[in-house]
């Protein structure tokens, strides 16, 4: 074989294996998806709906995959489990999680939502204040916004959590199914669900978050996805940031455009919308202070065993 044959061949076998390997990295970046956990009705879930991530991220070739969640527990086990790369779930879901040690760190917050939770009573029901609770069987779920929000509450009159019977649930629809059968006194919801209740029966509301819990939604993930991705997660703010800022001006259109996704009817959502704020924001010391609140007034209830220091779960760099 001439010399200028086997360079010809040299050259060949060079060209196929750049071509192989330009063919498999085409193939990976293709396969590269972003799994994002939701939650019915939230800053994440509009982004959603508005499909601008995915538009955002296809240039880089990356895939942005959806998956719903009842609520934060679930999806801070998923999150655990790595099932997914990123979620949000509210300040106590993501307390219990921090204490359970879930693999997740925080990366931002959303800004004070106290009246997008509540603790009710029928309309006609003889009980008139959070200290009737005395005795009383309220329906909640463990780890919920709305449980701290009771401990809190009750702690404003002079009682304790152990001064009522929590009747414990897995999700809203189970809040509102136990509620409704009369079997309990009480029950807790966060919104879209509370604001749902609010025009399906009326009930009295016998306290709110103002005052007493910022409920706040936190934004997570794995620490080794957002080591290895930074640039992703950014975009992904950055992309949040123009969806909040419409949806902050647009309350009926944001309504109009989740209620087919979501299932809930627009009233509801309009609701709910119009006492939100809708805005991220970094991790500063005084959300971590909050954050440490919610840890401490469950490890005196003996709610949680590991005193976690909140402070070390927060991402070392700032991605807004």
């Amino acid at each position: 074989m001439t010399t200028s044959n086997k360079r010809r061949l040299l050259l060949q076998a060079t060209a196929a294996a750049t071509l192989a390997g330009t063919a498999a990295w085409s193939s990976a970046a293709e396969e590269r998806t972003l799994r994002i956990g939701y939650q019915k009705f939230n800053t994440l879930n509009i982004l959603k709906g508005t499909g601008n991530l995915e538009k955002a991220l296809a240039p880089l070739g990356w895939k942005v995959k959806w998956f719903e969640f009842a609520a934060g527990p679930q999806l801070t086990e998923a999150l655990n489990a790595d099932a997914i790369d990123f979620g949000h779930a509210a300040d106590t879901p993501s307390v219990f999680a921090n204490a359970s040690g879930v693999n997740a760190v925080y990366l931002a917050a959303e800004q004070p939502y106290p009246k997008g939770i509540g603790i009710f009573v029928a309309q006609d029901s003889p009980i008139r204040s959070i200290k009737e609770l005395k005795g009383k069987k309220v329906a909640l779920g463990r780890g919920w916004n709305v449980q701290y929000l009771l401990v809190r509450a009750l702690e404003e009159t002079g009682l304790s959590y152990n001064d009522i019977v929590p009747v414990y649930v897995s999700n809203a629809a189970d809040v509102r199914a136990t509620f409704q059968s009369g079997n309990v006194d009480a029950a807790g919801l966060w919104d879209p669900f509370l604001a749902g209740q609010e025009l399906a029966t009326r009930p009295r509301i016998l306290r709110d978050g103002t005052g007493l819990s910022n409920n706040r939604t936190f934004h997570l993930a794995t620490p080794k996805f957002v080591d290895q991705n930074k640039n992703i997660i950014r975009i992904l703010f950055a992309e949040l940031k123009k969806t909040n800022n419409w949806t902050q001006a647009h309350p009926q259109e944001t309504a109009d455009l989740l209620a087919p996704q979501l299932g809930v009817d627009p009233k509801v959502l309009r609701l709910a919308t119009e006492r939100r704020n809708y805005t991220t924001v970094p991790i500063d010391a005084g959300i971590i202070q909050e954050q440490q609140q919610i840890v401490e007034a469950f490890y005196k209830l003996n709610l949680i065993k590991n005193p976690v220091q909140v402070k070390d779960k927060v991402y070392g760099e700032a991605l807004l």
